[in-house]
């Protein structure tokens, strides 16, 4: 039996999903000195997510900030620094905390924390996304290799209609970039869009709405 695959951008209701984007994205620290590594326009990435923000909260599509912390004795650092990352996210670090000013957070944004690299594992994000009705989750931020990819992942299996912003998330390296949204797109056909395509689907999504 064919399975049609053709899929509007958004399906039902959207939310958009921040991973990551911390202090310590905006940082003046090295790129020597940095416990994970980043491809060269990171920061400028994760700086151009704040349109899909501001477009999200002018439609009405609901806003989820992730946030990933560990406790600074590592306790939950579990084997996330087996591979190429240093210590990272420590509570105790002003770094870990949201990038509020850069992204034009409000106190009463939806707000979750993750000791793990998806935005699922050991979070109440499923429970909040069942609660706003969401089918189709938008994802910014980074990196796009680990905690975009691996929150994607969880969405796909997870049933949701899954979207990564390309001009708003960024990887460890440009393959390592290049190589997760290859893998999203077989996950997902149309999953990988630009930042104009998805803004143009939320105005009109809106209006559909609002007809």
């Amino acid at each position: 039996m064919t399975i049609s695959k053709k899929r509007d951008l958004i399906e039902g209701r959207a939310a958009l999903i921040v991973i990551d984007i911390q202090k310590s994205t905006f940082a003046p620290i090295p790129d020597d000195k940095r416990a994970i590594a980043h491809m060269p326009d990171y920061a400028e990435r994760m700086s151009r997510s704040k349109v899909a923000i501001d477009k999200a909260r002018e439609v009405g599509i609901p806003v989820v900030f992730i946030q990933e912390i560990h406790r600074a004795n590592l306790i939950d650092m579990g084997r996330e620094t087996d591979g190429d990352e240093d210590v990272h996210c420590l509570d105790s670090n002003p770094l870990t905390a949201f990038a509020e000013e850069e992204l034009g957070m409000r106190p009463d944004d939806y707000r979750i924390s993750k000791r793990r690299y998806s935005a699922f594992y050991g979070t109440d994000l499923e429970i909040l996304l069942k609660g706003l009705k969401a089918e189709t989750l938008i994802l910014v931020g980074g990196l796009t290799d680990v905690c975009v990819h691996y929150t994607f992942v969880d969405a796909h299996q997870g049933d949701y209609f899954c979207r990564v912003i390309e001009d708003c998330v960024a990887g460890s390296s440009r393959e390592a970039h290049d190589a997760s949204l290859k893998a999203v797109e077989y996950l997902q056909h149309g999953a990988v869009r630009s930042l104009d395509e998805v803004l143009d689907a939320m105005q009109t999504n809106a209006a559909t709405d609002a007809a």
